[in-house]
This record gives structure tokens, sequence and C-alpha cells, in this order.
């Protein structure tokens, strides 16, 4: 089995945390003959003091691990990506707080090769990897990150989910039957059809479900969000090796 543990910078970020960059230097700052500060990422967001960085926005994006809305621009969609990242962090860090979840190598790896699929083919999917700065290895740490939470959620909130025969009757009649005649198909009858029902009924009380407990995860949070100051590019703070932060 392998054990996946947490991945998340727990320590405080400068305290809390008034900007949306993150910078560095090559070598120690103030020194006569150094560089000046070296932009290598930025802050979008602070989950309990867990930094989300600009690139885990980007590799959200770019790894096709979000689905483009029709007609949305990339700033939606980068905001969309964003809040997801926010939400996981969120459950992931309820995770971390009951212990570890472990994910078998073969969940993990089904996981990496739906990844895999989005693209064209295993060259483009490396020169995906290789334009983002990430080894294949991180990218199963990220998809394991992710698989841990589903486990927590089926394990914590499945139970709560249940489906009767009226609900599945319901559904048959109000909404399925409506749906195929106005399509002009000849709806199935209810037995042959019943077990699908269940569980799409069982998948929409589930989010609900899932939702309802984040939304309780964040009013307990500490979450600060910098989208639009970054995505304004507005000056923020420069995290200076080996010295105290200062403006940008």
């Amino acid at each position: 089995m392998l054990a996946c543990g947490p991945m998340t910078l727990r320590q405080p970020l400068f305290g809390a945390l008034p900007c949306a960059l993150l910078c560095a230097l090559a070598g120690a700052s103030g020194l006569p003959g150094q560089d000046e500060p070296v932009l290598i990422d930025r802050v979008m967001a602070v989950v309990d003091e867990d930094p989300i960085l600009q690139s885990e926005v980007e590799q959200v994006v770019r790894l096709k691990m979000i689905e483009a809305e029709p007609d949305e621009d990339d700033r939606s969609l980068r905001r969309r990506a964003l809040d997801q990242l926010i939400e996981q962090r969120l459950r992931f860090h309820e995770i971390d707080s009951f212990g570890f979840v472990e994910m078998s190598p073969a969940e993990v790896e089904a996981a990496f090769d739906a990844v895999r699929g989005r693209f064209a083919d295993d060259e483009e999917f490396t020169a995906r990897l290789e334009e983002l700065g990430l080894a294949a290895d991180s990218l199963r740490q990220l998809v394991a990150r992710q698989l841990m939470v589903l486990t927590y959620v089926d394990d914590r909130l499945g139970p709560r989910v249940f489906v009767d025969l009226d609900d599945i009757r319901t559904y048959y009649e109000e909404t399925l039957v409506p749906q195929m005649k106005s399509e002009g198909a000849e709806p199935p009858p209810l037995q042959q059809v019943r077990e699908q029902i269940r569980a799409v009924l069982k998948e929409e009380r589930l989010n609900a479900e899932i939702e309802s407990w984040t939304e309780e995860l964040r009013r307990q949070a500490d979450v600060e969000d910098y989208f639009d100051e970054v995505e304004g590019e507005m000056p923020g703070v420069v995290a200076v090796s080996g010295g105290a932060p200062k403006s940008g």
C-alpha cells in the first residue's frame, strides 16, 4: 500500500500574509554583487497559513484537471481552478487532522493514467509536464491527494446518503419519462433503469453533502484570497532570502 502523507506548507508564511507576491533571491540579500529579487511564484490564496501558488493553478488548468465551460475566458477558468484548489485544501486539512488515508498504487496509477489520457499522446503529456516543471511522480502525489479526499468523503458522508424506491419512482415519472418523451424516445420500464436512477440520485445527494461540508469547513477556516490582486499584477510583499519580507 502507498501511504500518502501531507504535502502542504503548514508553518506560517510571514505571519498574516498581506500580499499577493512570493519572490526569492539567488543568494543572501543586501550583499554587494548580489542580484535583485527574482519573482519565482505568486501566492493566489492562503488557507489557514497554507499558501496556494499561481503555479498550482496553472497545473490544474494546463493539465486539463478542470474543463473549460463553453465560451469561458482564461480568467474565469483560473478563478474556478483556484476555487477548486481552495476547496481541496480545506478538505485535505480536515483529513490531515484525522490521520493518513492509504491509497493502493493501482488506484494512484489509474488516476494518473486518467490525467495522461486527456492528452493526444505521451509526447504531448510529457512536454506539458516539462513546461510546468512537474515530475511524473509529483503528479502521482497530486492525484493521490485527490483520491484521499474522495475516499474520506465516501467513508464520512456516504452513509448519510440514502435513496429509496419512492425517490426512484418519483425521478422516473417526473424527470426521466418527460425528458425522454420530449426527445422523441420511448422510456424504458422502471425496472430496467432502477439502479441507474439510484446511482444518479445518490451522486446528486452526495455532491450536496460535500458542498454543505465544504461550506462549513470554510466558515471555520481562515481563507485569504488574492486572485484579483495577482490577476491585476498589483505589488505585494517580497520574500527575501535570509531576511524579513519587504514591500515590492
